[in-house]
């Protein structure tokens, strides 16, 4: 069964950092890349960015390029989000999700697993 387990949310206040952590069990994912999203209330589920388990390539939404970090530990089955300079537009659930190599990983219609989310709230 996969499981992707997100941790790490919390409350913070603007400027300040968190770091997010989502394990992944269940399969071998070597064939797939990993994304963060986020959705804030009676907002749609939006891109942050996105890593590939082997050669670790990334992407990020412009929102956050500059501000946030996306990181894998492959040995532990664990992917990052180092956020930092967070602004209270930042606030929202925040997803880990897989998706097959060579699908859309800006889209998330396209994933194919998804873990429960982490509540961020940044203050200002």
């Amino acid at each position: 069964q996969v499981q992707l387990v997100e941790s790490g949310g919390g409350l913070v206040q603007a400027g300040g950092s968190l770091r997010l952590s989502c394990a992944a069990s269940g399969r071998t994912f070597s064939s797939y890349a990993m994304g963060w999203f986020r959705q804030a209330p009676g907002k749609e589920r939006e891109f942050v960015a996105v890593i590939r388990w082997i050669g670790g390539s990334t992407n990020y939404a412009d929102s956050v390029k500059g501000r946030f970090t996306i990181s894998r530990d492959n040995a532990k089955n664990t992917v990052y989000l180092q956020m930092n300079g967070l602004k209270p537009e930042d606030t929202a659930v925040y997803f880990c999700g897989a998706v097959r190599l060579g699908r859309p990983s800006m889209t998330p219609d396209d994933y194919s697993y998804w873990g429960q989310g982490t509540q961020v709230t940044v203050s200002s």
